[in-house]
């Protein structure tokens, strides 16, 4: 099937802003920024809306047969950023921007309470993973905050369960404790028991996150009927499950690749026919 020939795709998270280009369907490159660098972001999406030049010389070199640039979708948990990102690249590189959700749909059904807003970084995910796998499927996304959600075999949404992320969670410890340390995440280590204070904050929140997503895809598949696929993506997916058998695959660019997949059916070309190895 054919896709856009070239896409810029920035899916602008609470913390960071992960940013892909796309050639044919195929991330070419990814990259992830804290969203307070927003000038990191500007140089990086510069490069790649024209890798010859920027500003005036690029712009002149592609009106004299460099074509023009990629297209450009955002889809953001974090308005106010998505804002910021906007007007940058319209600024900037005089270029139009597309929005997940409201310029472009989100090709995923759901079965949820009518009044529910579901931030599109979990429909995107849900739409990628199945567009990809064509099976029911456990949808974990390790960021700022912990989603695990289900998609059954017919492509549909059902939602899940949202927790604090193990950054957050470590950010909440220490901010309402008198006593326990700031960290920042990482794996503990492999003793059976945390023999200090950053271990103990460390094996309850590694081990916690996992055993919450262990129990949670159980639940799943016992309302289900079937064991689903489990599929995880975000900033502390390898940290957290780069080891746990109970997830089958690790894909950091999931979001991203929804957002590829929104464009192809905002296209009306019909689903997406990426390549099972994207999901390896």
């Amino acid at each position: 099937m054919s896709s856009l020939p070239r896409l810029i795709a920035i899916n602008v998270g609470n913390t960071r802003s992960h940013i892909g280009l796309f050639e044919d369907g195929r991330v070419e490159r990814s990259e992830r920024f804290l969203n307070t660098d927003l000038a990191a972001i500007m140089q990086y999406l510069t490069g790649m809306w024209n890798p010859a030049g920027s500003g005036r010389a690029g712009r002149a070199a592609a009106a004299d047969g460099g074509g023009a640039g990629p297209a450009i979708l955002v889809a953001s948990v974090n308005e106010p950023m998505a804002m910021k990102v906007t007007s940058a690249i319209k600024d900037q590189l005089q270029a139009e921007v597309y929005r997940v959700g409201d310029d472009v749909p989100v090709p995923i059904g759901q079965q949820l309470d009518p009044e529910t807003m579901t931030g599109v970084d979990r429909l995107l995910n849900a739409a990628a993973a199945y567009d990809i796998l064509k099976q029911a499927c456990v949808v974990v996304d390790a960021g700022t905050a912990l989603t695990v959600d289900f998609v059954d075999g017919q492509g549909t949404f059902h939602g899940g369960a949202i927790a604090p992320g193990a950054s957050l969670q470590l950010k909440s410890l220490h901010q309402y404790t008198a006593a326990l340390p700031e960290l920042t995440f990482h794996a503990p280590d492999t003793e059976a028991f945390g023999r200090s204070t950053a271990q103990a904050m460390y094996h309850g929140v590694f081990h916690g996150i996992r055993g919450m997503v262990q129990r949670l895809v159980e639940q799943y598949a016992e309302a289900y009927g079937a064991f689903p696929m489990v599929v995880a993506t975000g900033g502390d997916a390898q940290t957290l499950f780069g080891e746990e058998p109970l997830v089958d695959r690790i894909v950091p660019d999931l979001t991203l690749l929804g957002i590829e997949v929104a464009a192809k059916y905002a296209l009306q070309e019909g689903p997406a026919e990426a390549a099972d190895d994207d999901l390896g």
